[in-house]
């Protein structure tokens, strides 16, 4: 009967969008399989500088810059923009792309605890006695699907004079009215500076990342980001699909909105099973067991029974915290969703993971 895909981060669909395979077979036709540059040399062509206004216009930005990936993008923004002088605070359980990307540069690092106002203050009143401050989270956290609190963190930012920077590679496309990110669903969009975000996910899936905010910080990442400086042009193939995932998103938010009522028939038909979900109204759905030989053997079972999901265990979730995470698409069927939910439920019984 095939396999059902239930661990992409495909959330729209897509990537197997009859016209986002379209536009990337034109761009391909047009200008080549690759333009063999960086940027700065031969590598900007029309659709590079096109799709990058179409990226701030989507986001309601100045100004936008493209990266192979947004873990160069996160890469490459800190050690630009921030000095020694400077302090960022980071979310503890940021993306290992932030991580990296703080250690690069040689501001002050402080790390509050997950989602912690409290702590995120005293941080914020320890560093001000640095030039400039930014605080920096995950928009909606990839291993736990919850949602940073971005209008508590933007209060406290305008308190203590402090910048805002989100990544939303698990939220553009689909968090929001209009599917433009964690900022939009919590109407903080003219208080987050910077964004960061992905073309791999939910806009075509293929690849690619950005950074979108205010041109002057723009302007400096074309001069001083070395991810950027240094990696080839993004391939033609990868803009076409990219951007014509946007015009699909901005003509319409059918899409985006198909998303909530997925997401929670899947949450709650898994809960009323007996099973604990972490997050909370995320496509990320990660189902908590606990023991990691437990998740690898259900997903083995789960995949035998046609459903294609992958169990996260030490080291990429803390330990005793191993989950089976599942991820909602727009392109699943009602009739999907409660095929994999009768899997994991004759599988959870079986390895007594339910009663």
């Amino acid at each position: 009967a095939g396999i059902l895909n239930f661990c992409a981060n495909n959330y729209l669909g897509l990537s197997s969008h009859p016209e986002v395979i379209r536009a990337a077979v034109e761009a391909l036709e047009k200008f080549g399989a690759g333009l063999s540059s960086v940027r700065f040399i031969c590598g900007t062509q029309s659709i590079h500088k096109d799709l990058e206004e179409k990226i701030a216009r989507f986001h309601q930005r100045e100004d936008a810059i493209l990266y192979a990936s947004c873990f160069d993008a996160n890469a490459g923004i800190f050690e630009a923009l921030l000095t020694p002088e400077d302090a960022v605070l980071s979310d503890e359980l940021n993306h290992a792309s932030i991580i990296d990307g703080i250690r690069l540069c040689k501001a002050n690092k402080y790390r509050y605890k997950h989602m912690d106002m409290q702590d995120l203050e005293a941080k914020l009143q320890d560093a001000q006695k640095h030039r400039l401050r930014l605080v920096a989270t995950d928009g909606a956290f990839s291993m736990d699907g919850d949602i940073a609190p971005l209008r508590e963190i933007c209060q406290l930012a305008q308190k203590y004079d402090a910048l805002v920077f989100i990544d939303e590679c698990h939220a553009t496309g689909f968090l929001g009215p209009n599917g433009r990110g964690t900022d939009e669903l919590l109407g903080v969009m003219d208080k987050v500076t910077i964004i960061n975000s992905t073309l791999g996910k939910a806009l075509g899936g293929a690849a690619g990342g950005y950074t979108t905010g205010p041109k002057p910080l723009i302007d400096l990442l074309r001069q001083r980001s070395r991810p950027y400086l240094f990696s080839n042009s993004l391939p033609p193939a990868v803009v076409g699909c990219a951007s014509k995932a946007l015009d699909l998103l901005m003509d319409s938010n059918a899409i985006a909105q198909s998303m909530a009522a997925k997401t929670q028939r899947f949450r709650s038909k898994m809960t009323a099973a007996g099973f604990t979900i972490s997050g909370k109204d995320h496509p990320i759905c990660p189902v908590m067991l606990g023991d990691a030989r437990l998740a690898a053997v259900m997903a083995e079972d789960m995949l035998n029974r046609g459903i294609y999901v992958i169990g996260f265990s030490y080291p990429v979730v803390p330990k005793g915290k191993a989950r089976i995470r599942v991820q909602i698409s727009a392109v699943h069927s009602d009739e999907d969703i409660d095929r994999c939910v009768e899997a994991f439920t004759e599988v959870g019984r079986k390895h007594g993971a339910l009663p």
